[in-house]
């Protein structure tokens, strides 16, 4: 389609978008005409107008109002007139800062990934945490206090991961220690995947010597790892951070309906788990605007993800942010960019 545009309509086509980036509010062809540096009339840029609106690019809200670019608009814009802009030094840096938190622990580098973008960009932020690939080398239930524990796992690759579940009341502390000996038994040196089914079988068949108690334990711990018991996790686990921007450039009730349908979906998490695993084969930076997907065409919004990558040059997950459709594209398609290349580093480090 962007080679089908000719020059005039390119530049009209970016200033109609850089307007409602900026403001949100429909532009007509007498502003356009003082803004251009083109040499054109109203009347010449209406007609611009009028034909990019009849190849889907463009749409007029009300009656005699100016124009605003459709999700097509948007994405002809994105993928053929946008200039990508860089990150500043200070946003380096503070991404840099905020993700050497944690160098050992993926959850931890991932947790605070999702906030520094979340900050940065001021929309939500969310990541897609890989299901754990490499061989256990450790397992441990930790007591938190009553009906709580920690289930601490460790990889061969030396990437520590965290879960807090829920325990049964009444749990005496031997009923833990009995858990990760019990898992100890069957997980280390083995993936998650790789024992997930059998230890499942196991604990249905009642062949386990394990007291009620401690078999709860042990599937709320696998549960908490594998996804659900959905064989191993394959989807892996979803980190959100920072809903409450999407609030912040609200004005309509209407808009306000379609940021709680967001909401709705995220919390299922389901679609976007979905969504996300199509970067498990593409490299670089991905944008999803608005009818691109059900979810966001149902909210209005918009979703910039990278992939990133382990020691081994292997996509295990992605990370990104998302906005109104109106959020400054040129600014954060960069700053994912560089958090998804930072976190491949980070783990390449601990290899």
């Amino acid at each position: 389609m962007i080679t089908e545009l000719n020059e005039r309509s390119r530049e009209i086509l970016r200033h109609i978008v850089d307007s409602y980036l900026e403001s949100g509010e429909p532009i007509g062809s007498r502003t356009l005409s003082k803004r251009l540096n083109l040499d054109l009339s109203p009347a010449t840029i209406r007609n611009v107008m009028a034909d990019l609106e009849d190849s889907g690019l463009l749409y007029s809200p009300h009656t005699s109002a100016g124009r605003l670019p459709t999700d097509a608009g948007l994405r002809l814009f994105v993928d053929g007139i946008l200039e990508i802009g860089n990150l500043t030094e200070d946003e380096r840096q503070s991404i840099d800062i905020q993700c050497a938190g944690s160098p050992h622990s993926l959850e931890g580098l991932l947790e605070d990934a999702t906030s520094a973008l979340s900050g940065l960009s001021r929309c939500a932020s969310l990541v897609l945490a890989p299901k754990t690939r490499s061989p256990l080398r450790y397992i441990e239930f930790v007591n938190l206090s009553p009906g709580r524990a920690l289930v601490v796992l460790v990889t061969e690759s030396g990437i520590v991961e965290n879960r807090v579940i829920q325990t049964p009341r009444g749990l005496p502390p031997s009923a833990l220690v009995e858990a990760t000996n019990y898992l100890s038994a069957r997980l280390v040196g083995r993936t998650l995947s790789e024992a997930y089914e059998e230890i499942i079988a196991e604990l249905d068949s009642h062949r386990a010597e394990l007291d009620e108690l401690t078999a709860r334990v042990v599937e709320s711990g696998l549960a908490m790892w594998a996804g659900d018991g959905a064989g191993g996790g394959q989807q892996g686990s979803l980190i959100i951070r920072g809903q409450a921007h999407l609030l912040e450039d609200v004005t309509a009730v209407a808009d306000l309906e379609k940021i709680r349908a967001l909401f709705t979906a995220l919390e299922t998490k389901e679609e976007m788990l979905k969504l996300l695993s199509l970067t498990d084969t593409a490299e670089g930076v991905q944008i999803f605007i608005g009818a691109d997907n059900t979810l966001f065409n149902l909210a209005g919004c918009s979703m910039i993800v990278g992939s990133y990558k382990n020691a081994e040059e292997t996509i295990i997950g992605a990370i990104g942010v998302i906005g109104p459709t109106r959020m400054n594209y040129a600014h954060i398609i960069p700053m994912v960019d560089y958090t998804s290349k930072l976190i491949s580093r980070l783990l390449g480090q601990q290899s």
